[in-house]
């Protein structure tokens, strides 16, 4: 299928399902994690191979904290992954940023607890530099394509990654302000984390919905209007990663992401058990042998 490029599409709230994609089948994997969130449905768009999958599962039955994002991100990389986008909705920290519009962010805070956020550990140590948590490349041209729907894009910004599944209070609201945090939700920072475990290039395309509960001119957030922003937001999240099929297609792989182990698997060879060598293989093995 396609050129060679893969292309991973995790849809949050909303994006249960990637309108375009042709020759489409439905895969169910295992992983050493256990089940991802729902099948993976893989198919081409032009010449690139996409492969999808709705974090929430379909219908919306898994909470932020109930997600299994190593599953979700191990499956990725079963099925050959090397760029990854992940879509999600998000309240605005800024007053420049409204409901409505798209960031494609390229910082993020983590305040969750909860939440497995690495591949490694049972006899395997691993640091990898999560500095720049985004792939420059990918960013830019996810910016790019979401631009050409005519929705206001920003380039650029900090997500800060709550628990959940309650939002913030006013108090927490503001303080996330004083963080210089511009956009506030609860999925793409495991995403991020476990992305550069897996060297994947990966970006991040954020839908704004609402003012969180800290913009005193409007009412606290309220579910049922960030529903409906979100809504009238899913198409035009779903033409932008159309058109960044289109822009990447064919693309050679030449930045550091898809070398983010090399160094950084600090336990002696020797020692690894062969065990998790072997669960890890779709991660590691190249740097074994």
């Amino acid at each position: 299928m396609g050129s060679g490029t893969v292309l991973g599409i995790i849809g949050g709230s909303g994006f249960y399902q990637m309108k375009g994609l042709e020759r489409v089948e439905q895969l169910e994997l295992s992983t050493p994690f256990g089940a991802p969130s729902d099948s993976f449905y893989r198919g081409t768009i032009g010449d690139v191979e996409v492969v999808f999958l709705a974090r929430h599962g379909r219908g919306h039955r898994l909470m932020p904290s109930e997600i299994n994002f190593r599953a979700n991100i191990f499956g990725m990389k079963q099925l050959g992954v090397g760029h990854l986008v992940s879509v999600s909705t998000a309240g605005s920290l800024r007053e420049e940023l409204l409901p409505g519009d798209l960031i494609v962010p390229d910082q993020f805070i983590d305040r969750t607890y909860k939440r497995p956020a690495t591949f490694f550990g049972n006899g395997i140590v691993v640091h990898v530099s999560l500095a720049d948590p985004v792939c420059p490349m990918l960013s830019r041209e996810l910016a790019e394509a979401a631009r050409v729907t005519g929705v206001r894009t920003r380039q650029g910004g900090v997500y800060l990654c709550i628990e959940g599944p309650q939002f913030s209070t006013r108090a927490e609201s503001n303080l996330y302000r004083a963080f210089n945090a511009d956009v506030i939700s609860m999925t793409a920072m495991q995403e991020a984390r476990l992305a550069r475990e897996a060297e994947f290039c990966y970006a991040a395309l954020v839908l704004v919905t609402d003012f969180d509960c800290w913009h005193q001119s409007v009412a606290a957030v309220d579910i049922g209007e960030i529903l409906r922003v979100m809504r009238a937001n899913v198409e035009h999240a779903q033409t932008a990663v159309t058109n960044l099929a289109g822009r990447i297609a064919g693309r050679e792989r030449n930045c550091a992401c898809a070398n983010a182990l090399r160094d950084a698997i600090v336990t002696d060879r020797a020692v690894i058990p062969p065990k998790v060598a072997s669960d890890l293989a779709p991660l590691i093995a190249k740097y074994l042998n």
